[in-house]
């Protein structure tokens, strides 16, 4: 109830999905700092999985896991199969894509690298242990608090990295910047048929998540990355596309 008439509480107890399209990131910080605090990592889990089943996006009609890049599969596939480890960095919340990254990507929760929170010990009433999430955040895992995470959780320089945005610049320069052969490539979203487009980088519509500027794209050809047209080098883009 304290918080009914503070911002950005306020904005979303309104029910305004206009004013709430445009909180800013920090602001969808600390709703969830504030939502997830005095939860316990048990009851995350659970509230996940269940979100999981029964949550489907709006244009496909399908459960979001199901919603994959087939050519991403594919990727990581054949580096396993060569002897690589492969690892999800991401901006989004760790404990949360740690609950499906192993049936989804083949990739177990200890090798998900991703937005942290603190949590707390302590004994239930019966004397069983258990950790409860805190309103503290440990990591941000975006831009330069990629490799910051890289170093932290897995404690070795990548071989090879792929992104989408401006917040994997510092993850792919840190990847580039190591000796030896090193790959370094971009996903450019350019297909609004089979998929959505934006940018801005080529002219293409401006997005406020998930931005890939013209900045990174003159930074990614100076450099040599790879930048992968989604409209003119995937054949197949999701999993259940025949």
């Amino acid at each position: 109830p304290k918080l009914r008439n503070v911002e950005p509480f306020k904005t979303v107890l309104s029910g305004n999905r206009a004013a709430i399209a445009k909180l800013s990131l920090r602001d969808l910080e600390k709703i969830l700092l504030v939502t997830l605090t005095g939860m316990s990592v048990d009851e995350f889990d659970a509230e996940a999985k269940k979100w999981l089943t029964t949550a489907k996006d709006a244009r496909w009609k399908r459960p979001y896991t199901e919603l994959i890049y087939q050519p991403m599969l594919e990727v990581m596939q054949y580096l396993r199969s060569n002897g690589f480890k492969t690892y999800i960095v991401t901006g989004g919340g760790q404990d949360f894509v740690r609950v499906y990254s192993e049936r989804t990507y083949g990739v177990p929760p200890e090798q998900v690298v991703g937005t942290a929170g603190g949590t707390k010990f302590a004994y239930r009433k019966d004397g069983t242990p258990f950790l409860t999430k805190e309103p503290k955040l440990l990591l941000n895992d975006d831009k330069a608090g990629k490799p910051e995470g890289i170093h932290l959780m897995i404690g070795r320089r990548p071989r090879a990295a792929f992104g989408n945005s401006d917040g994997d610049r510092e993850m792919l320069e840190y990847t580039g910047a190591g000796p030896g052969a090193r790959l370094m490539m971009l996903v450019l979203h350019d297909d609004p048929k089979r998929e959505y487009a934006y940018g801005p980088a080529q002219g293409l519509p401006e997005t406020k998540v998930g931005a890939f500027s013209q900045a990174l794209h003159d930074e990614a050809k100076k450099k040599n990355w790879t930048v992968i047209s989604m409209k003119n080098d995937w054949k197949r883009l999701f999993t259940f596309e025949s």
